[in-house]
């Protein structure tokens, strides 16, 4: 039975605590957990065996740590073969009557990545890889990404397991008490991201106990189209007598997470010091809770390492300076690759309040693809606002977007297919949101009727790439206010009826309506307050 069918209509229960489990059999301080799928199989296969007759759905197999960068390739295969064995094996000896399915676990890799740490991304993404491929290999029937603390190396798990394989894909962060992860993302943050890159569920694990993560879960609940996974800890660990114990039982643990059953998640589980009697007793208290139908949000967004901005009622600020065709600076700094400065410029816009940096790196002099990457890093280094990706290089658009941490604006894509063909696949592999331009055939639209039919185009193409409504923005592009006497009202019209017939959001250039008129800034601000 496949397990994106099943959650359709059903609650999914996890497994708990591995390596607390581990630790209560033996497991010494600084041996590697994964190393007992080979030297204490009979042990590893109890433990997910007790799991499943507790009533989990989804066993992780022992494979937290398995990766290319703690084990030697021989070793690492032999271990994640082992693993998903033992797992296996545990499902045929259960007594257990529930659908059964063996995760492939993914953990971080134990390094930080770049800027902060040592490593590249790219290197993340490839050590990532090993263990997915081998994990499809070794037959797991899907994948959980967990524990993670740092978005962009949530962003390479999930890349490299969308890249390697075909099976669902489960991903949970661990949060802080105050409501981020280590790194510094909040919820919405994730979800952008998550959700965008085509995670099946997401939610949160380890941390802290239940109760302690209602207000997190909340969010993703707000924000997530997708199901919601909880997988906390049995509260916070102590030691008794020379043993760490955790001081949340079994019967309080499993009230706290059928609340938020009721509030709407979907896949729950346990983490540290969750043993099978925990999970026996959740299941108990949560299987006659009829599960919450998972509703289509229409937030339109992007995402920063730190925090998503959502288009709503309120005007969203582009700050357009880092660009060498309207800052002849910039085209200097870009030449230079002087990088402080351009970081300089984004740094001005956010101390003056935008909420979104478009960056535009397009010169003939220099490596576009190499150089948007550059940039977007260095400013992401230094900067948590989202950025727009300002670039008509395909190339150069998807290497940023593969580096970015978060989910970006991307500029542009217009109503010419070879556009949509080239652009919309990008998007959504990585993530995005697309500010389209209601042009068609190098033409812009005279009337409001032709700006909205080829809008109309657009989001019937988009669709068929997968993209939803909410992951497009019209521009409809105006004429230059001295070029049409109608320049003005047919730009408004077609504002109205794209937000209005469509359910879509607008992104308006006025500076390009109103070059070259002599009063700009004023004629500008009237053209805001008629927007608005």
């Amino acid at each position: 039975m496949n397990i994106k069918e099943y959650l359709k209509e059903n609650l999914i229960y996890l497994d708990g605590g591995m390596g607390t489990m581990l630790q209560a059999n033996g497991l010494t301080a600084g041996e590697l957990p994964e190393r007992w799928n080979i030297s204490h199989p009979e042990i590893i296969t109890r433990i997910h065996r007790d799991y499943f007759d507790a009533g989990s759905h989804v066993v992780n197999a022992n494979t937290f740590g398995a990766n290319i960068l703690n084990f030697s390739a021989e070793e690492l295969e032999k271990i994640i073969c082992a693993a998903i064995k033992n797992a296996r094996d545990a499902a045929e000896q259960s007594s257990g009557k529930q659908p059964k399915w063996v995760a492939l676990d993914i953990g971080p890799t134990g390094k930080i990545l770049k800027p902060f740490g040592d490593l590249d991304f790219e290197d993340a993404v490839a050590a990532f890889a090993e263990t997915v491929k081998l994990g499809v290999t070794y037959g797991a029937d899907l994948i959980v990404i967990e524990t993670m603390s740092d978005s962009y190396e949530t962003k390479a798990a999930l890349l490299a397991a969308k890249e390697n394989s075909e099976l669902p894909v489960f991903v949970s962060n661990a949060y802080g008490t105050g409501g981020k992860i280590m790194t510094g993302a909040d919820p919405a943050a994730m979800v952008a991201m998550l959700e965008g890159m085509g995670a099946d569920a997401i939610g949160v694990n380890c941390s802290l106990g239940p109760k302690a993560l209602f207000g997190v879960i909340e969010e993703y609940l707000k924000y997530a189209s997708v199901p919601v996974l909880l997988k906390p800890n049995a509260g916070l660990p102590k030691t008794i007598d020379g043993k760490t114990v955790y001081d949340i039982l079994p019967n309080e643990f499993s009230r706290e997470v059928a609340e938020l059953v009721r509030r709407g998640v979907r896949i729950i589980g346990g983490c540290c010091g969750t043993t099978p009697e925990y999970i026996s007793e959740t299941v108990k208290i949560v299987k006659n809770i009829p599960p919450v139908c998972i509703e289509t949000k229409e937030f339109t967004c992007v995402s920063s390492r730190t925090h998503a901005v959502i288009l709503d009622t309120e005007p969203i600020l582009i700050g357009e300076k880092i660009n060498p065709a309207v800052n002849d600076l910039v085209e200097e700094a870009l030449l230079d690759t002087d990088m402080d400065s351009i970081v300089d410029w984004g740094m001005e816009q956010q101390e003056e309040g935008v909420h979104i940096l478009s960056v535009a790196v397009g010169l003939p002099e220099i490596d576009e693809t190499k150089t948007l990457a550059d940039v977007v890093c260095e400013i992401q280094t230094m900067i948590d606002l989202p950025l727009l990706l300002n670039t008509s290089n395909i190339t150069a658009m998807e290497r940023a977007l593969r580096r970015y941490n978060g989910k970006a604006m991307i500029y542009s894509a217009n109503g010419k297919k070879e556009s949509m063909d080239a652009v919309f696949p990008i998007v959504k592999k990585y993530g995005g949101l697309v500010i389209a331009l209601t042009i068609d055939k190098n033409e812009r639209p005279t009337t409001a009727e032709k700006a909205f039919a080829i809008a109309e185009r657009i989001l019937v193409e988009a669709k068929k790439h997968g993209l939803d409504k909410k992951d497009i923005i019209f521009d409809p592009i105006p004429l230059a206010l001295n070029a049409e006497n109608t320049a003005v009202t047919e730009t408004l019209r077609a504002v109205e009826m794209i937000k209005k017939e469509l359910g879509c959001h607008v992104a308006l250039g006025i500076s390009d309506a109103t070059f070259p008129i002599a009063e700009r800034d004023a004629t500008a601000c009237t053209f805001s307050l008629c927007l608005g």
